[in-house]
């Protein structure tokens, strides 16, 4: 059985260089990036995580279908780190996707993935309650996809500053 990771943790908290050094022991990497580069910003963004990674790192940009990569034969000792979820979500939600359909979905291929698989998650429900309907749905649904995520997870870490703190 594959080992599933769940990384959560706020904006810049570290979660996803956290992440990348879980897969450091692993000799085939699978990066899977949900982010598109629609503005300036998030093109440098996008480009500051990309210079993260060595190139030992295979990237796939898929915004939308997370459950075609899992089904993918993968050699011994392959990890897969999706970044991020939170993204993914919005990219659904921007669309007027059915989210639990996907994440049903998503949830009944990952144990079944050759390779191990690596989860970053924003944990968004931490702060104020957005003024506006969108952002509190938003926040919800956020709030369940990780619950959900973390059910199926091996194992579990919230980042905060940096610092891991193991919660499965």
């Amino acid at each position: 059985m594959n080992k599933i990771s769940l990384i959560l943790g706020g904006a810049k908290s570290g979660k996803s260089n956290f992440a990348e050094n879980q897969a450091l022991p692993y000799s085939h990497k699978i990066y899977i990036a949900t982010a598109e580069a629609r503005d300036e910003e998030m093109k440098r963004r996008i480009k500051s995580h990309q210079t993260q990674r060595d190139e030992n790192w295979q990237t796939i940009e898929q915004p939308l279908d997370l459950t075609t990569e899992l089904n993918k034969p993968y050699p011994q000792n392959t990890v897969i780190l999706i970044d991020c979820m939170t993204i993914w979500l919005s990219n659904l939600m921007e669309r007027n996707l059915n989210i639990k359909e996907h994440t049903n979905h998503l949830l009944e291929k990952l144990p079944d993935c050759s390779a191990d698989v690596i989860l970053v998650s924003n944990e968004v429900g931490l702060s104020i309650v957005p003024e506006n309907a969108l952002a509190r749905k938003f926040r919800d649904e956020q709030g369940l996809l990780n619950q959900r995520l973390a059910k199926g997870a091996t194992n579990v870490v919230f980042i905060a500053a940096g610092l891991p703190l193991d919660l499965k």
